[in-house]
Order: structure tokens, then sequence, then C-alpha cells
């Protein structure tokens, strides 16, 4: 179990990693934060809104591992951990809320936001940040959390 966890904290990513780190451990945590301090607008409220199941259950849930993952992610620590997670949430967020902007109409119970316009364009504009947390989220997955984290410290990293 050790030797495991010494590979997933090992990175021999360079420590410009850390802006990554810090773009996507600030949105997160920030996210997570205001899902319980403003539950109506974006947490419980936000996750009944458009169609999500147990949205009592999954506003606080969602909101803490975006917490917990994105503080862990801002100081590098079990970074490749914590970006699975981060990853599935914003996975969850695109297939939610932006599919049925592309389609131009709900599908499984998800519900469509009224806005201007559908099609791909919209749904574009609309993933924009989204897709950017997916893609730095697999990013920090798969290179690590780089030369100035925790997990370089504790695996004895450069």
């Amino acid at each position: 179990m050790q030797n495991t966890l010494r590979k997933l904290m090992t990175t021999r990513a360079p420590a410009a990693v850390l802006l990554v780190r810090i773009a996507v451990g600030a949105v997160f945590l920030s996210e997570g934060i205001q899902k319980f301090l403003f539950p109506a607008a974006l947490g419980v409220g936000r996750m009944a809104k458009i169609g999500i199941p147990w949205p009592q259950v999954m506003g606080p849930f969602v909101g803490a591992v975006e917490i917990i993952c994105g503080g862990l992610v801002l100081f590098g620590l079990l970074t490749r951990l914590a970006a699975v997670p981060l990853a599935v949430t914003m996975g969850v967020a695109l297939v939610s809320t932006k599919i049925p902007i592309l389609l131009g109409h709900a599908y499984w119970g998800l519900r469509l936001r009224s806005l201007p316009s559908y099609g791909f364009w919209r749904m574009a504009h609309e993933s924009r940040t989204d897709l950017a947390m997916l893609l730095c989220a697999l990013f920090l997955l798969v290179l690590g959390a780089g030369r100035w984290s925790l997990d370089a410290r504790i695996a004895g990293g450069r």
C-alpha cells in the first residue's frame, strides 16, 4: 500500500505545474464553498433546478468534494487521487447541463435552462470553464503535482 501511494505521489513534472494546480484548486475550492454559502443558487437549489436526483444529498456532497479535492490539489497533496473526483464532477456537469443546451431540449429528467439560443455554439460558449477544468484535472492526473508540491516532498522528488 505504501509503495502504491508513493508511486501516485511521485512526479517528474516541472515546477510550472504549480500554475495549473493554483487554477484548478482555487476554482474548485471557491465553487465548493459557494455551494454552502449560497445553497439556493449554487448548491441544493441549483441541483434541483437542473434535475439532479437527490439534490439535498448531492448539493452538499459535490460541495464537500470540491472543497476537499480542490484544497488537496492547491497544496499538491495526493494530487492524482484528488484530480479523479474533480474530473468526474466536470464530466457530470457537462452531461447534465451542457448536453441539453446542445440538443435544445431536456433529456433523462435533466432540465434545459432558458437561454437566448441553443445548439453547438451556445454549448461551446457555456461549457468553456467546465471543459478547461476537466482537461486541467486530467493533466494533473497524468503528470502529478510537480516539483513544488507536498507530493514531491513526501515521495522524495527533486
